[in-house]
């Protein structure tokens, strides 16, 4: 076995790696660039090696600096964990050339299914069911508009070196075609540093269904099961769960054993995934292998009890896997949430800062129920336009589907995270959500289901209810305290007010509360709108809690709270609210007070999130049409495309080709 391993990586795949190198009693060597000097995996790690400025492309895309930081270190194996240099057939050439393990498949494997044109070829020689597309490099938008036509629309344009979701387009017409091809080659350029496309048939209403697979250097080849990864958005993952809700056991096993046919037929020997895109009835076509480690890897880990990173450190030892293919048991159920550093009310735009409160809920194992989140951030930590905006992955498992999402829901609603946006709200609305609840997935379901994007969840009545019933549990208690205050005027201590108003969510909700004590545990009843008899409120809650935890008649709940001008912040299940406690007289009063209207930036283009322009498309006095793009910003290795939502002259420009700009920064006026 390895006495010491690099992790040719960063954030949290670097991070979960290290945990399972320190459990097999490994040492490990963290690689950082000038962004990540104060890492969370600079921290955990035995050793860390500085090898380059912020840009990937000069520090953790060059192969030279991380064979010489293995070397210096004394390392005797490198783990690439995913992205970066994972599915690269010259790094794990240069590894072998250098002495050195590589901790991933044999560099054939990654040259034959690394390549998504190549992989097709060598799917279909091995009888694996293949979509329909055109698997040659297309030099020209004028050739992908004829493939395109050819294929029939709609189609998928495709990075071959891609993956994560970049330099992936759906074009539906002509015009399409050639502005996806356009960008797709300039985002698999600027990840991957290879611009080669391919076109391929998108499948109508699909799912995105893949095997899990595990091989060893003796010819052993297994699958682990099925991830579900069918909630996606702009072709990236944001939810999956083990299993799937869609298969049976015969689709299950039809589906490994075409993965492991593949897997074979290439000599593959680590771990892989093979992703199939699946049809409503369970037909399945090959779409990709991923010759690495997936992000989503623990919901596998979850269901099967294996450790993959582990096993992938023992088969590049040379050791031959402990189980066969008869001895893989799939039990309960388990769910991914990937937490992405966006705005999820700006059309999910990258947001990046300082994370001035980090607090995940406790990863637990009890009564059923496991709570794991892999992270690479710690409270203080930076999130940087360098790398991807994801800032964790937290994983939940149970005996059911609807157990793990109940769980998952709770734990959302115990992840607090400051200082920059998330996805969260976001998040807890799709656990929310009946049609994912009942399994009906498909990849656009996140565009069916938010066609105007998300605006957030509007609470119910009886919601509305509960929060107000927590913001007055926390006023009576902020109001006790102030009234203990040593040579307070007029105190009223003990003067316990029955009647209270509550502003929440643009309603008024009447509250009652005849009896109460306002001490820690806080025990206080209180009646409803229309009810008869009152329910009975416990917490824990303290002043300047982040989450207030407690019951409503034995009902557990757990609501986020932030400050808030003249009352609370309420976050829970993506609801975002304000609640006001007042007296009714001053509930009267408040009533007259006029709205503040937001100011009017129509006459603006706003850089929606912080990024670089790439390219201005208008020149001033220039007229455009709805529709026509303005601009290109660049954030987290993502192009965005800015374009006008109606017919109207550009005025003014304010910013140049090239410049770095701020969240809400005048991109240009229009007339």
């Amino acid at each position: 076995m390895f006495e010491k391993i690099l992790i040719a990586n960063r954030g949290e795949i670097a991070c979960r790696i290290i945990k399972t190198a320190r459990r097999m009693g490994i040492g490990t060597v963290a690689v950082f660039s000038d962004a990540d000097r104060d890492a969370l995996h600079v921290e955990m790690a035995d050793e860390a090696i500085h090898i380059g400025p912020a840009p990937a492309a000069q520090s953790y895309l060059l192969i030279d600096r991380i064979i010489a930081a293995a070397k210096q270190s004394g390392a005797d194996a490198i783990h690439p964990g995913y992205g970066f240099l994972s599915e690269r057939a010259a790094f794990a050439e240069a590894l072998v050339a250098n002495n050195l393990v590589f901790i991933g498949p044999n560099a054939a494997a990654i040259e034959a299914m690394g390549d998504k044109i190549q992989s097709k070829k060598v799917a279909a020689a091995a009888h694996v069911s293949t979509v329909p597309g055109h698997l040659g490099v297309i030099e020209s938008e004028d050739e992908a508009v004829e493939i395109a036509r050819q294929i029939g629309y709609p189609v998928m344009i495709k990075a071959s070196a891609g993956g994560g979701g970049k330099g992936m387009r759906i074009a539906h017409s002509d015009a399409e075609t050639r502005e996806g091809f356009r960008l797709s080659r300039s985002e698999a350029k600027s990840s991957f540093g290879d611009d080669r496309v391919f076109i391929e048939k998108f499948i109508v209403n699909p799912r995105h269904i893949e095997i899990q697979l595990l091989g060893d250097k003796h010819g052993n080849v297994i699958y682990l099961g099925e991830r579900e990864c069918s909630i996606q958005r702009r072709n990236q993952k944001v939810i999956e769960e083990a299993p799937s809700p869609l298969l049976d056991a015969k689709t299950r096993k039809a589906m490994g054993e075409q993965a492991v046919a593949l897997a074979k037929a290439v000599g593959y020997d680590s771990a892989g995934t093979v992703e199939f895109v699946a049809g409503q009835d369970k037909s399945f076509f090959f779409l990709e292998m991923n010759t690495r480690l997936q992000v989503e890897h623990p919901v596998t880990e979850l269901v099967t009890g294996i450790d993959l990173v582990e096993q992938m450190i023992r088969v590049a030892a040379g050791e031959p896997l402990p189980i066969a293919q008869k001895d893989v048991k799939l039990t309960g159920w388990a769910i991914e949430s990937r937490i992405y550093a966006e705005d999820p009310y700006r059309n999910f735009l990258p947001s990046i800062g300082r994370l001035t409160r980090y607090r995940p809920p406790i990863e637990a194992h009890r009564e059923g129920i496991t709570v794991r989140n892999d992270t690479g951030v710690v409270e203080g930590s930076e999130i940087s336009m360098f790398y991807d905006p994801m800032i964790a992955k937290l994983c939940t498992h149970a005996a059911t589907r609807g157990e793990a999402i109940e769980a998952m829901s709770v734990a959302l609603d115990d992840f607090v995270v400051e200082g920059i946006q998330h996805n969260v709200p976001f998040l807890s609305a799709l656990m929310a959500h009946p049609r994912w609840r009942e399994g009906r997935l498909s990849t656009g379901f996140i565009a069916e289901e938010f066609p105007e994007g998300f605006q957030g969840v509007t609470a119910s009545s009886s919601t509305l209810h509960q929060l107000a019933v927590v913001a007055l549990t926390m006023e009576i208690l902020r109001k006790d305290r102030l009234d203990r205050l040593a040579g307070r005027l007029a105190p009223h201590a003990g003067n316990w007010r029955e009647k209270w108003v509550v502003s929440i969510g643009g309603n008024t909700v009447e509250l009652e509360s005849p009896t109460g004590i306002a001490l820690l545990p806080m025990e206080v009843e209180i009646v409803l709108p229309g009810a008869e008899a009152p329910v009975t409120v416990l917490s824990n809650w303290m002043p300047g809690d982040l989450v207030w935890e407690g019951a409503i008649d034995d009902e557990p709940l757990s609501v986020q709270v932030r400050p808030a001008l003249s009352g609370y912040r309420l976050l829970y299940r993506g609801i975002d609210v304000v609640a006001r406690v007042m007296t009714p007289r001053i509930a009267a009063l408040y009533s007259l007070m006029p709205e503040k209207k937001p100011a009017d930036t129509s006459k603006f283009l706003l850089c929606p999130m912080p990024g670089l322009v790439v390219s201005l498309a208008v020149e001033e006095g220039q007229e455009v049409k709805a529709g026509e793009t303005l601009a290109i910003v660049e954030a987290m290795k993502m192009e965005n495309v800015l374009r006008a939502d109606r017919d109207l002259t550009v005025e003014r420009i304010a910013v140049k080709q090239g410049e770095s700009l701020a969240v809400d920064a005048v991109i240009m006026e229009f007339a």
